[in-house]
């Protein structure tokens, strides 16, 4: 968005055809500049997050100053890589990595695949399961002059929509109180959108919902 990047995370882990958590967080702070967001097997996935966490702290120490955003995505990319024997069997991490550049003075997103391979993304991005059915409603709903508030809206319809026809995917959980993870990124640091926040959104999300199930109206030209 027009300033920062934002990421939101659905709280669905899944056991086979099970729901195993409803809760899960599924997003992370790297450092005070970047976020990382993961996708695929959970153990492992927190395992590789709290090792990049550590080494990017440990960096910072040794050298004095923190790694750049590009060397970052490099480290992440190679940890994946380290994973690959077991991604090979099914067990595969597919993280998103998001922050402030501070050399670029802009807000920057990778996705990688399951060889470590990085690839910057310049506009938006989903990973997992419901990957294809929010990417479906981004391209619909993207803005790049959007404030941080109509992104974060934007991402609250894409991920109403995966969990639409994605049973691995949760939704806006009102009942249960259950909303999606949010984080932003910008040129103050990495923050967390509080519960509170995200429910408001959600709620007129729903509501709007009500009337109109399948989302906002597309005009087409």
């Amino acid at each position: 968005y027009r300033g920062g990047v934002v990421m939101a995370g659905d709280r669905r882990a899944t056991m086979g055809s099970a729901i195993a958590m409803r809760d899960i967080e599924k997003g992370f702070s790297a450092d005070d500049q970047s976020i990382i967001g993961v996708a695929g097997v959970a153990g492992i996935a927190i395992e590789l997050v709290r090792l990049f966490q550590v080494e990017l702290e440990h960096f910072e120490k040794v050298e004095g100053v923190g790694l750049s955003f590009d060397g970052k995505a490099n480290r992440l990319g190679s940890l994946i890589r380290g994973n690959l024997a077991q991604a090979m069997q099914g067990m595969a991490v597919l993280p998103l990595f998001i922050g402030w550049d501070e050399r670029a003075v802009r807000g920057r997103m990778f996705s990688y695949d399951a060889t470590g391979g990085r690839y910057e993304e310049h506009e938006f991005c989903s990973v997992g399961s419901g990957s294809a059915f929010a990417r479906g409603a981004l391209k619909k709903l993207y803005d790049p002059e959007a404030d941080e508030q109509s992104a974060v809206a934007a991402l609250l319809q894409s991920l109403y929509d995966a969990a639409d026809d994605d049973s691995a995917t949760s939704g806006l959980d009102l009942t249960r109180g259950i909303f999606p993870l949010v984080m932003r990124a910008n040129a103050d640091g990495v923050a967390r959108w509080s519960e509170q926040g995200v429910r408001e959104l959600a709620e007129q999300i729903i509501t709007a919902r009500t009337g109109r199930p399948d989302g906002p109206r597309g005009y087409a030209l």
